[in-house]
């Protein structure tokens, strides 16, 4: 069977999506190829996934017919870079899909000229379908890779669509945004602790109170600050807890986290 989907770098992140991808029988086993320089990962994923797995990214390029997936750390791009570029042509145009961050479309079609080029930054929730991707498309794409694209992502959650300029913003609240939220679960574990709890229980409480919350905004379309509002009844225990979140500038410190990660963003890519 011809190979479709070519993958470069079999780690968590490219582990998730093939997982997915053949799952949902929107790429069979037999049309994938990975690449990955450790032994004992390619011997896991073929074990695991039944998929055609090899070590050369060489291969991987010129056998995969409809899109190469790029999930390596963005230090050693320029030299897969460098190891591919005396085998791209116009006549072997599979679409480039990159999740290298701080790696911009210029630099992506720079190394692969000509070819059509997507730019993805999809987050950690991804590893269980639950993720948000973000993608913004370079100069050679059409319809049919933006159809690609949307279907690849969409096996691991929400896919949307920005502006290259916004996609250090983009790393900056969905992309580091995981981390902040487990911060606030931990914190909050630590306050019913800290009033008594047992730390079982108040892990219970945080982490469902938290995907509670997420889900019941989501499903109602409701915005949080009307749900806050519902909460909060006049002289209650809620408002007095908000009164403190507001005087340790808790709102303020979320906006600021993602502004420097942002800005830290941006400095990576220049």
């Amino acid at each position: 069977m011809t190979i479709k989907f070519g993958l470069i770098g079999g780690g968590v992140m490219g582990e998730s999506l093939l997982s997915r991808l053949t799952a949902r029988g929107i790429y069979q086993p037999s049309e994938v190829i990975v690449s990955e320089p450790q032994p004992s990962r390619q011997d896991f994923l073929k074990q695991q996934y039944d998929v055609a797995v090899t070590a050369d990214n060489r291969l991987v390029f010129t056998q995969a017919k409809e899109v190469v997936f790029l999930a390596v750390k963005p230090q050693i791009f320029s030299a897969i870079a460098q190891e591919l570029a005396d085998i791209i042509t116009i006549e072997h145009s599979p679409l480039i899909i990159s999740i290298l961050a701080g790696v911009p479309l210029s630099q992506l079609e720079a190394a692969f000229e000509q070819l059509p080029v997507i730019r993805a930054m999809p987050n950690t929730p991804a590893t269980i379908g639950a993720g948000i991707t973000a993608v913004c498309f370079g100069a050679y794409t059409n319809i049919k890779h933006h159809q690609i694209a949307q279907q690849v992502f969409s096996a691991v959650g929400e896919v949307v669509e920005v502006s290259e300029t916004l996609m250090d913003a983009v790393t900056g609240l969905s992309g580091s945004g995981p981390a902040y939220v487990a911060l606030l679960i931990e914190a909050l574990a630590d306050g019913g602790v800290a009033a008594g709890l047992p730390r079982t229980v108040a892990n219970q409480l945080a982490l469902q109170t938290v995907l509670g919350t997420a889900r019941l905004l989501q499903e109602t379309k409701m915005h949080p600050a009307e749900l806050k509002d519902r909460v909060t009844s006049p002289g209650g225990t809620t408002i007095a807890g908000i009164v403190k979140l507001e005087q340790a500038g808790f709102r303020s410190a979320l906006i600021e986290a993602v502004k420097a990660a942002t800005e830290r963003s941006q400095e990576m890519g220049k």
